[in-house]
C-alpha cells in the first residue's frame, strides 16, 4: 500500500465538473454508521450538475469523492471511514494489519484475518492465475530490497541479495483456508505487497456503499485509481475519461473516450523511479527477474467493469508486453486497454479502436 500519488494520479476527467486527482484504498465491506440508506422501493435520487464533494489525505495521497445528489452527508461519512478502516487493515507496515502479520508469520503459521482480507486474497491469486504469475502479491520480498519511491530508503540492491530474494516470489506458496479464514505464506521470507490491487478492491467497496444509499451518479478517485457512476449530468454519453500523456505533467492528455459505470486505472513507469549513476530504474518490477522490466511501454490503462480486476489488471498486462497484453485483454469480457509506448504510439484493445478519441498531435494510434 505505499503507491504514491505521483503514480496514481494519471487520469484526467474532462468535463466541466472534472475532478482533481486523488487517493485512496478500497474494498468489498461495509461499515455501519447507523444512518439509514436507500432502499430498492425508494424513489430515484435527484442527479445535481453541482456535487458534494469531500477531499482527504489516505494512503499517501489525496482520496476524492463527488457525489451528484443532495443531502448525502451519511453515505459519504460512511465511505471514509471504510477506506480508514481499510487503510489500517491492508497496509504492508502497520503494526497490526492483517498484511502485517500474515508477513511475520511467514513459513510459521497461518493467520486469521477479516472477511475484507480473505476476500482480497482470494482475487488476487486469481488475476495471479490467469496472468500466468505477471501480477504476484509476493512481490514483496524484492520490492523491500528496493524501495523505490521512500526518499529515505531507496536503493539500488546488489544481485545477491536479488538472487536470494526470488525463490520467495511465488502466489502458489499462499494457503487459503475458507472454512477457518486464515492465509499463510508457505516459507519464512516471503512478503506480502498488496498495493498493486489493494485501491481497486477498497474501490469496489465505496461504490457499493453508495450504491447502498441509492446513488447512481458519483466520481470515485482513489489517487488516480478512478471510478465512474452513471453519467455525466452535462452529457448523457457518458464521462469524458482523458488518458495522461507520459511525458507531460498531469491533466495533459493523448485522448479520451466517453464511460458509463466503468473503473479506469493506469500503470507507468514515469513518475516514480530510482536514478543511480545516471540510469532511471522504475518502480515496477518483474517477479521472474527481481528487476523492474525493460520494454517498450510508458504506460497501460485499463477501463473494467470493476475497480478491483483493473488494479490487477493494469499491473499484469504492463509486464505482459504489448502483443501478449493485447491477446489477453482482448479475451477478457468487457475489459479494454490503452498501451502507449515509448514512441508515441498508443495501442487499443479491440474495443476501443471505434470509440478512443486521440486529441494530442505528439501521438499516434498504431494499427
Amino acid at each position: 500500500m505505499r503507491k504514491q500519488i505521483a503514480l496514481l494520479s494519471v487520469l484526467t476527467l474532462l468535463t466541466p465538473l472534472a475532478m482533481q486527482p486523488v487517493k485512496a484504498e478500497e474494498s468489498n465491506a461495509e461499515v455501519t454508521t447507523g444512518a439509514s440508506p436507500k432502499t430498492e422501493n425508494q424513489e430515484a435520487l435527484e442527479i445535481v450538475k453541482d456535487p458534494e464533494t469531500r477531499t482527504e489525505t489516505l494512503l499517501h495521497t489525496a482520496v476524492q469523492l463527488s457525489i451528484y445528489h443532495k443531502g448525502q452527508e451519511a453515505a459519504m461519512d460512511e465511505a471514509f471511514d471504510y477506506m480508514r478502516r481499510m487503510e489500517k487493515l491492508l497496509s504492508t507496515n502497520l503494526e497490526g494489519s492483517d498484511i502485517y502479520k500474515i508477513n511475520q508469520a511467514a513459513g510459521k503459521e497461518a493467520v486469521k484475518v477479516q472477511p475484507e482480507t480473505f476476500e482480497l486474497m482470494e482475487k488476487a491469486l486469481e488475476i495471479a492465475k490467469l496472468s500466468d504469475g505477471a501480477f504476484d502479491v509476493t512481490i514483496g520480498a524484492v520490492t523491500n530490497l528496493w524501495r523505490i519511491g521512500d526518499v529515505d530508503e531507496e536503493r539500488l540492491p546488489s544481485p545477491e541479495e536479488i538472487e536470494a530474494a526470488l525463490p520467495k516470489i511465488d502466489y502458489h506458496k499462499i494457503t487459503l483456508n475458507k472454512k477457518a479464514q486464515t492465509i499463510k505464506l508457505e516459507e519464512e521470507g516471503m512478503v506480502l505487497e498488496m498495493g498493486g490491487i489493494s485501491k481497486g478492491y477498497i474501490g469496489s467497496g465505496v461504490k457499493k456503499i453508495f450504491q447502498k444509499y441509492g446513488i447512481t451518479t458519483a466520481l470515485i478517485n482513489l489517487g488516480g485509481n478512478v471510478i465512474v457512476m452513471g453519467t455525466s449530468p452535462s452529457n448523457d454519453q457518458g464521462w469524458n475519461v482523458g488518458v495522461q500523456d507520459p511525458d507531460k505533467v498531469r491533466g495533459t492528455v493523448v485522448g479520451a473516450r466517453r464511460m458509463k459505470d466503468y473503473a479506469i486505472i493506469t500503470s507507468g513507469i514515469y513518475e516514480r523511479y530510482l536514478e543511480v549513476d545516471g540510469k532511471k530504474y522504475h518502480h515496477i518490477l518483474d517477479p521472474k527477474t527481481g528487476y523492474p522490466l525493460e520494454n517498450n511501454i510508458s504506460g497501460v490503462t485499463v477501463f473494467a467493469p470493476e475497480s478491483v480486476d483493473g488494479d490487477g489488471y493494469s499491473t499484469s498486462l504492463f509486464l505482459m508486453g504489448i502483443d501478449k497484453g493485447l491477446d489477453f485483454v482482448n479475451h477478457l469480457d468487457g475489459v479494454e486497454a490503452v498501451f502507449i509506448d515509448k514512441d508515441h504510439g498508443l495501442h487499443l484493445s479491440e474495443g476501443l479502436k471505434d470509440s478512443f478519441e486521440l486529441t494530442n498531435e505528439e501521438y499516434h494510434i498504431v494499427k
